[in-house]
């Protein structure tokens, strides 16, 4: 699905997803990432929901931003609470769907010109 948004100048997209790939300012992403407005940490380590650890989620807890998307795969699925503590521990909300519409969301807050983070785990087909 290509997405058409508010312009948002030299300020990281998503500008397209599909089944198992997620655009990013036209670049094709086809592993898990992290995106900010403006920093795109490629190549984040979880490849499936079931291969989450408390170091990805401690990295996502650490990015500075009020807000974190978790986007789990093609199905929204809840971590662990243990996962969940490096958030807690800061004040941070993180809001779990899967990860086309976390992509959405992303789009809408960075409109918005909200400080957030998307976290997508993006699976393989089976």
């Amino acid at each position: 699905m290509k997405l058409h948004s508010t312009p948002t100048a030299g300020l990281l997209a998503i500008t397209a997803y599909d089944a198992t790939t997620v655009s990013v300012n036209g670049r094709v992403l086809s592993r898990s990432f992290i995106l900010t407005p403006e920093r795109l940490i490629e190549d984040w380590p979880p490849p499936s929901f079931e291969a989450l650890s408390e170091a990805d989620m401690t990295v996502l807890a650490t990015l500075d931003c009020p807000v974190v998307l978790l986007g789990t795969g093609r199905r929204q699925r809840f971590p662990a609470p243990a996962l969940l503590r490096p958030f807690i521990e800061r004040r941070i909300g993180i809001e779990v769907m899967d990860s086309h519409a976390a992509c959405r969301t992303y789009n809408i807050l960075l409109a918005e010109g909200r400080s957030v983070a998307a976290a997508l785990i993006l699976e393989a087909l089976p």
